[in-house]
């Protein structure tokens, strides 16, 4: 089953546990990797990011109400929710992953352990 199967428990939209996945563009450098989620419409109160062991999982839901007593005629994002999992490599320090949410794109940040950053090493001349 994939993430866009839906089964049978409802969210509030009644679209039951389908997702949209977001695009995620994944920067390396020697000191970590940086994420970049795009999730349009999500507020902070509506994320929740989570690390265990070495999965990432992002899981936000949006919020699309109509205001006031207008109906949609026609809706293109009917999925109320995005999701997101990410096996992570041990070289990376969970207990110091950082995240900034800002107009809709999600930026989390992962240093990789000590023992995996590149160090330089002095040469002593005898």
């Amino acid at each position: 089953m994939n993430e866009l199967d839906t089964v049978s428990r409802k969210d509030k939209a009644g679209h039951g546990d389908a997702a949209l996945t977001p695009p995620v563009d994944v920067v390396e450098d020697d000191t970590g990797i940086t994420l970049y989620a795009d999730l349009p419409g999500v507020t902070k109160d509506k994320l929740q990011l989570q690390v265990e062991a070495d999965t990432l999982v992002i899981d936000a839901e949006l919020d699309l109400a109509v205001p006031g007593a207008l109906q949609s005629s026609h809706t293109e994002v009917g999925l109320a929710r995005f999701h997101r999992v990410f096996t992570l490599s041990k070289e990376l320090d969970t207990e110091k992953v950082s995240a900034e949410l800002a107009q809709g794109v999600l930026t989390l940040r992962i240093p990789k352990v000590a023992q995996a950053q590149p160090r330089r090493i002095d040469v002593k001349v005898a």
